[in-house]
Order: structure tokens, then sequence, then C-alpha cells
């Protein structure tokens, strides 16, 4: 990173923690105790960063001379803070129900919420009986597909797999989201149409992914009724803003649930968006999941920024990204029910944050989203983390356990948290040249030194361990939230808008011009690059091989 996009104000303590090995840091408990804070179901450590009480003071200076109380309160309120399209923010009105201080939303907006969840909840309640007639459903539904893509699939794909040992018995989930169509392909072969459950989600009701597995999955069970199409309505539900378009597609007005202008995509899992998350798990567990999630919004509205998690993690975020030039950040869950936590994170931050100008339009002075990246321990271990403990860059990393188990299978479970601290711990001490030499016994002098090179590790290299008391839909609920709040600090931080994201459509506006172009509906490609024709070229020689 160039020096003048690195944060000036922390250069000081930069310099001064690199004489520091984070070995040192370790031995100050006092220092240790400050970097551990609780919330409700969630201990966050973060005793293994790079930073002394200096540098935090500086950091929690910097934060509340941004007044990031304002800001914050500006967003539960419901103000115009996404500028770009003129919209407000309110994600945490959807779960304010479950909140023990009162929200400042606007009255209308957490009536309608309200309105929708109560719908929400006799629809689950039916389907889960076995008989959902009344809401226009077929009976015997045990298949439940979600199609959606982005925000309309990673929220309630990660929970509905986080949350499997709380899935209501006779129903089974399935995601259907990329427009390659072998997903498709292989569900159909595997369901019975009869007894499938389709729910489309998208706000526009215009999603090209959406619409073509929408299509597919139609005509799928169209055939089962032979064409008979108030049948197949009768498995169909949507989630959309765009009422008139489902209907014209095929879904009536009365099977589709609503979305919002005030809630994105990426925020949007507390709504009818996570549907297919609620008939999963039953609306009982579904409120407890909002109800986590509110708990963690109550601490950020009230907690100081010293002891308030979303804050801490985003100044970690910006003395990694901004004071130390980190380019990348991995979270590594040490729970396959969290397996797809990552690519949540990915779309969370990475779309929220990846801006290079201000709402103004003026560049950003600072560096802005990290690439995240990562997949589960212990399956981890043995794929890249020779690169993060000896490699040439340092990689700060993000660890996330469960102290209890959904299962009675203790000696696995006590592994796994045994390979999570190890490995926070083997990142931070990391093993001398000397304590390499010590151990190498065999051979001469120049063979020992070389091996001993060779099996030293640096060590002070920071990691964040996020401990869970277990995996509940409170505590889920809790630890999504407590990564949005952190999104929206960072935003606020950097100067930019967390909440659109224009980066998107350039891509997908391209997609539509080309998609002719394949089919063979556009013969003049001279509008495309030379690549872009080269490609169509070839493509189209091959098929006609």
């Amino acid at each position: 990173m160039s020096p003048e996009r690195r944060s000036s104000f922390l250069a000081e303590h930069v310099d001064r923690l690199a004489r520091t090995h984070l070995r040192e840091l370790l031995k100050d408990t006092a220092r240790g105790k400050r970097l551990r804070q609780r919330a409700g179901p969630i201990l966050l450590d973060l005793s293994r960063q790079k930073l002394d009480e200096a540098a935090l003071e500086a950091l929690g200076a910097h934060v509340e001379a941004s007044a990031w109380q304002a800001a914050r309160d500006a967003m539960f309120a419901g103000e115009v803070i996404n500028t770009s399209e003129q919209r407000a923010v309110l994600h945490t009105a959807l779960r304010a129900s479950g909140s023990q201080l009162a929200s400042p939303a606007p009255r209308e907006a957490l009536d309608v919420i309200e309105q929708a969840l109560q719908r929400i909840g006799a629809l689950v309640q039916a389907v889960g009986q076995g008989d959902a007639s009344d809401f226009g459903i077929a009976p015997g539904i045990t298949d439940i597909v979600n199609i959606g893509i982005g925000g309309s699939d990673l929220g309630p794909r990660l929970a509905v797999r986080a949350l499997a040992p709380f899935h209501v018995p006779g129903l089974r989930s399935h995601f259907l989201t990329n427009v390659d169509g072998q997903s498709a392909y292989e569900l159909m072969h595997a369901l019975d149409p009869k007894r499938t459950l389709v729910i489309i989600v998208s706000k526009t009701f215009t999603t090209q992914e959406t619409l073509l597995n929408g299509g597919v999955l139609r005509d799928w069970i169209s055939r089962a009724y032979e064409g008979d199409a108030k049948a197949v309505s009768r498995h169909f539900l949507a989630v959309s803003a765009n009422v008139a378009a489902a209907e014209s597609w095929g879904v009536p007005a009365a099977q589709v649930y609503p979305m919002w202008d005030f809630v994105g995509g990426r925020f949007s899992l507390w709504s009818a968006v996570g549907l297919s998350l609620a008939l999963a798990i039953g609306m009982y567990n579904f409120r407890a999941l909002l109800a986590g999630a509110a708990h963690i919004d109550d601490h950020f509205r009230s907690a100081p920024w010293h002891e308030n998690l979303p804050v801490l993690l985003s100044l970690v975020e910006l003395w990694n990204r901004n004071a130390q030039g980190r380019g990348s950040r991995a979270v590594v869950p040490y729970a396959d029910l969290l397996t797809d936590l990552t690519s949540y994170l990915q779309q969370l931050e990475m779309e929220s944050l990846g801006k290079q100008v201000s709402p103004q339009g003026q560049p950003v002075t600072q560096a802005t989203s990290a690439v995240v990246w990562g997949s589960v321990g212990t399956n981890a271990q043995h794929a890249y983390f020779q690169a993060l403990h000896q490699g040439t860059d340092v990689v700060p990393l993000e660890f996330i356990g469960v102290v209890k188990p959904a299962h009675d299978l203790r000696g696995n479970h006590d592994a796994l948290l045994s390979n999570l601290l190890a490995q926070a711990a083997a990142l931070a001490l990391g093993k001398t040249f000397d304590e390499a030499l010590a151990e190498a016994r065999d051979g001469d002098e120049s063979a020992r030194r070389a091996l001993a090179a060779q099996r030293t590790f640096p060590g002070d290299r920071p990691s964040t361990v996020i401990m869970l008391d277990a995996l509940t839909p409170e505590s889920l609920g809790a630890l999504i939230a407590l990564y949005e709040h952190k999104v929206f600090m960072l935003g606020h931080l950097w100067g930019i808008n967390a909440f659109d994201q224009w980066g998107v459509e350039l891509g997908k506006s391209i997609a539509r011009q080309i998609l002719p172009a394949l089919d063979g509906g556009l013969e003049d490609t001279s509008a495309f690059d030379s690549a872009t024709r080269a490609l169509l070229e070839a493509i189209h020689a091959r098929r006609t091989a």
C-alpha cells in the first residue's frame, strides 16, 4: 500500500510495535483482559492483534472524533444514509421486536415489518402441519427450493446450514442460485415435483439468473400437471417488491411476500427473504434469530467504544488494513455448520466496502475493503496454513469457534477446539531459530542449521478469536449482526456508502448485450472489444464443429 494511503496518525504506533513481538505483548495480562470483551453469547478476543494500550487509545480517539454515535443513531432512526439511492437503511428495524431498547425507526416501517412477520408465521405453521391450502400451497410438501442470488441466497443458505440441528422434521431445504444449469438438473432428478415448494426471491423480479432457474422449475412442475397453470401456481411463492411482475410470471399476488427499498439484499435475512429459513427451523426459532441480532443492536447502541464489539472489530480492521497495509483477511470457522459463513461475509463486506469514491464522488484517501477468504478448520490447516505460518505475506486471521457443540461427540469437539487454539497460538508465538536448532539432532552443523532455518516460524502474525457459547438461532443472529455493524462502522470511518453496489451492475449490463450474440440472435458483434469477439467466434466454432 502506498504511504499516502496509510493512516498517518497511527504511523508512530506501527513503527513502535514493529519492534515488539506478539510474544511480548501477550505477557501483559492487563492488556489481554482489555482486548477480550463479551456481548451475550459472543466472546471477542483481540489479544493476538498487534496492538498495545497506546495504539488502541489512538484508534479510540479517532473513532470518537468521527461522531460515530450520531451516524449510528441516524441509521437506526431511518434517516436517508444511502444517499446515492436516496434510501433509508433499516435492516435493524426488521428485528426490533426482539430489542430491549425502544426502536427509533419510523412507526409505519415497524408496523409493516410486524405484519409481514405475522403473515410469515401463519404460513410456516400451516406448512409445518402439512396443510397450507388456505395459503394457496399444494398439500404434502416435503422439499423447499429457494431460488435467488447474492443477498437473496447467501444469508438464508448460511443460516439453514448453520441451524441444521433445529430443522423441522419432514422438510428438506435446497438452494438454487447459479445460472449454470447443473444444479437445477440435479434437483429435478432428485425431487418429486408434486411435493416441492419453490420460493423465488428477487426484489425487482427481473434478475436473470433467478428467473431462468425459476422458469426451468416451473416447466418441470408443469409437466407433472400436464400444463395445468393453476396447479403449478400452488408450488410457488415469491419474495419481491414487484408484485405485478411476479403475478404476471405465474405467482398469485396472495403468494408474494414483501421486500422494501429500505433494506438492502445482503442485509435482508431477517425479512421475508428468510422465508426458506423460517420454514426450515420454524417461526419460534426464526424469532429467536431476530432476538439474537437485536441483542447486538442494543449493545451497539449502548456500549462505549472500548467495550463495543462491532466498534472494536472495525478498529482492528482499520489498523490491519490502513496502518499495517494488509490486503486480505482469512476467516476460518472451526465448525462445519458454518461452512457458508465466509461466502456470506465476502458479499457483506466486499460488496459493501469495495468502493473507491466518497458519496460526494471524491477519491477516497485510504484503502478500503480487504479481500475476505477462507474455509472451515481443520480442513484449512491442510490447504493453505503453510503459507500463513511461513509465507512472505502476513495475513490476519479470524478464528470462529463454538464452546458447546450440537452433538455428543466430545472427543471430536475437543480435538477441533484444540486445533483452533493451537493455530492462533502458533501464528502469534512462532518458533525461533534457536528453538528449532535445539530440536535438530541429526547431521553435521551445516545440515542442522539448514533444517532449523526451514523449521523456524516467525510468528508475530495477528489473529482474532470469536467464540460462541453454542451455535443456536440466538447466537447466529448475534454473530451476523456483529458483522453487519462492523461493516457500517468501516463505511463510516472510510467515508464511503456501504449500502449501494454499483460495481455489480456493469458486468450484468454487458452480459445482457452479449447474450443475443451467443444464441445466434445478433450477427453484428463489432460493438464488442476484440477479445470478446474472438471468444464468441471460438465458442461458435466449437459448437458447430
